[in-house]
């Protein structure tokens, strides 16, 4: 996943017709760690009964709801406004980034666009979102990660990591490109090569809560903390684990 910066501004475009109210709020607590989100919008027919969840939520979390008239059965007039508000905030030049909350692949041209004007987008959905719209994102999260967790995965959860290929092929790719001639690799940069080669890899998808917590549990991977200087916090390393004599 992406770097948070803290300081960044940040628009928060939320298509209502295709998200749920219920993430809200752990939604909004994910978007401070990268920035802060000085627009909050949901867009949506707000006289449809369709929204009524809604209503509560955004009052209390300062988003402001947009109106939008479905005028022709068929056609998504929500997804128009979003894009037309969204054009108009990127040319404004206040922002640095938008999170973009919908499972829509509409939205994947839109997120492009921003991308190719130099700004990041964190996209946010359920897991049904189609691959297109996800891999437009910088760094995409779904909302299932963000509901409460679960006990930590038992032990024996190690062997299913070992054999979830997908897994296996970004953990080589990435500590790969970030390691030495030893073949330890700095843990931030291991993360760093996982979002840029996955936008939607979040170690929360295979329960645990940080990167390190996972690396520790694959069976094929030793993690070490090693000290940065007096005074500063260890840094982690992470190398495949050696099977046989060099």
């Amino acid at each position: 996943m992406a770097e948070p910066t803290g300081t960044a501004r940040l628009a928060v475009l939320i298509d209502a017709d295709n998200a749920g109210a219920k993430h809200l709020e752990r939604l909004l607590a994910e978007i401070a760690k990268y920035g802060t989100a000085g627009v909050r919008r949901a867009y949506g027919d707000w006289t449809s009964t369709q929204l009524g969840s809604w209503k509560a939520t955004l009052l209390e979390h300062s988003v402001q709801p947009i109106q939008q008239f479905s005028y022709t059965t068929g056609k998504n007039a929500t997804d128009s406004a979003l894009i037309i508000d969204a054009m108009d905030l990127l040319h404004s030049g206040n922002l640095d980034g938008f999170c973009l909350v919908s499972s829509d692949s509409d939205f994947t041209r839109l997120a492009a666009r921003i991308r190719e004007q130099g700004l990041t987008v964190y996209g946010f959905g359920e897991r049904k979102t189609p691959k297109p719209f996800v891999a437009a994102c910088d760094t995409f999260i779904y909302v299932e990660n963000l509901e409460t967790p679960t006990a930590p995965p038992k032990e024996s959860a190690s062997s299913s990591l070992k054999n979830d290929k997908a897994l296996t092929k970004l953990l080589t790719e990435a500590v790969e490109a970030a390691g030495g001639d030893d073949g330890w690799a700095q843990l931030g940069t291991v993360g760093s090569n996982l979002s840029r080669l996955a936008s939607d890899f979040d170690s929360r998808t295979w329960g645990y809560s940080k990167l390190t917590d996972l690396m520790k549990a694959h069976p094929d991977y030793q993690v070490e903390s090693r000290s940065a200087g007096e005074g500063k916090s260890p840094n982690a390393y992470v190398r495949r684990k050696q099977t046989g004599r060099r």
